[in-house]
């Protein structure tokens, strides 16, 4: 009976550690996806990738912005259709294969264009805009949108977007370092009237490197009210004071879990680790030790 009574235990952990995101292993994609390493991105521990560089064009039409050298920008949805090619669909889906520890796929993009398109021609799901959002949601198989808004802080509109997306599956996610106030009205707002698992707003992940490189992730959920996934910038020659090891990451992590408040942690980014030359699977290792 007691064998039994410690297995149910386990059991009701790991479940609520799956409904609950309690471990969270996310990393920032800033590399161009067609070039970067499949293998060890589905390989080495993390379970969710974060597609950086999705930007929103006057006329709603979505552009993926490569952000590496040798490679082009690429209009991935127009006229509520997907125009990315399936070169880069193929891609995108392999991240989350069978054989992949990755289950959840997002695109980051800032909040350019949302208020004006918000206002007109409106958040309706038959808006260009909207049309494009689910072609591309289809295309590359994505479960949420992740808002890296560092300017324009536009409450209203970005609830609007945000619940616009849902509408058409996503989840909707956030990228804050600063401005405490606006992201906890948005989640706040976008969250009415839900409870776990069902959050629209779901996961914000919480800079703790440059700007916010201050940043108490215990003390950012509990003005929240939402548990966050700090994230570390890796071993750069961008910024080098900001770089962090896997064993520094490691302690770092094991610091604020501790701490509370948290649900995982990440990284920023790719491009970095494979330009650095460092291990994707020791960095992957450090946030499996901690959230496992």
């Amino acid at each position: 009976m007691i064998l039994y009574s410690l297995i149910r235990l386990l059991l009701i952990e790991l479940l609520l550690r799956s409904v609950l995101g309690a471990n969270i292993r996310a990393i920032y994609l800033f590399k161009d996806v067609l070039k970067s390493n499949t293998t060890a991105l589905t390989n080495s521990g993390f379970n969710s990738l974060v597609i950086f560089g999705v930007g929103i064009l006057e006329d709603g039409s979505i552009m993926y912005y490569s952000n590496t050298p040798g490679s082009t920008d690429v209009k991935i949805a127009s006229g509520g259709t997907y125009t990315g090619g399936d070169a880069l669909a193929a891609k995108v889906k392999s991240f989350k294969a069978s054989s992949s520890s990755v289950d959840r796929v997002e695109i980051s993009m800032n909040s350019q264009h949302v208020k004006d398109l918000m206002a007109k021609p409106g958040p309706g799901t038959d808006t260009p805009l909207a049309k494009n959002f689910a072609a591309v949601k289809t295309a590359w198989g994505l479960d949420a949108v992740n808002n890296d808004d560092e300017s324009l802080y536009d409450v209203g509109s970005t609830v609007t977007f945000a619940k616009m997306l849902n509408k058409i599956g996503y989840k909707y996610t956030g990228a804050p370092y600063t401005n405490t106030a606006f992201w906890k009205s948005v989640i706040s707002q976008a969250n009415q009237g839900l409870a776990e698992p069902n959050l629209l707003f779901d996961r914000a992940y919480l800079q703790c490197y440059d700007g916010g490189a201050g940043n108490i992730p215990s003390s950012w959920a509990s003005t929240l009210g939402l548990k966050v996934v700090p994230l570390v910038w890796v071993t750069n020659d961008s910024k080098p004071s900001y770089g962090t090891t896997p064993t520094a990451a490691k302690t770092k992590f094991q610091g604020w879990n501790s701490s509370g408040g948290v649900v995982g942690g990440g990284y920023w980014n790719d491009y970095d680790i494979e330009k650095m030359g460092t291990s994707y699977t020791e960095y992957g290792a450090a946030l499996s030790s901690v959230f496992p």
